[in-house]
């Protein structure tokens, strides 16, 4: 894909964490975009199967034998490897981006639940 190159004024700050993030910078700055248009479309997290089958896996009492052995289901950890593999090959869409942070908030979500589980069934 051909680009261009374009020179910013940034606070110092700002060039720092924009250097950190030199090759997502595209994608971020597409996403930016889209947002400030006032016709864009806000995801929510429960946009994504992946948070759905979270909350109904929680709303269903799970004990913490349960919690300590979710896994997602095969049709969400197919679609997570999906977008690991776009991610790596720097394709994926700011929606794809968004769900795939929604991923890793479940992912960190469920450390937590988990580790509590343990230390509440010990």
């Amino acid at each position: 894909m051909p680009m261009t190159t374009i020179t910013l004024n940034v606070p110092d700050e700002l060039a720092g964490e924009l250097a950190a993030a030199t090759e997502q910078l595209p994608q971020l700055l597409l996403l930016a975009l889209q947002l400030r248009q006032p016709e864009a479309l806000i995801l929510s997290p429960s946009s994504f199967p992946a948070f759905t089958e979270m909350i109904d896996f929680l709303a269903s009492s799970p004990t913490a034998q349960e919690i300590i052995e979710f896994k997602v289901s095969p049709t969400a950890q197919a679609r997570l490897e999906e977008l690991l593999h776009k991610n790596r090959e720097n394709q994926l869409s700011p929606t794809e981006a968004s769900e795939l942070d929604t991923f890793q908030q479940i992912n960190h979500i469920f450390i937590l639940l988990k580790a509590r589980a343990r230390a509440s069934s010990n």
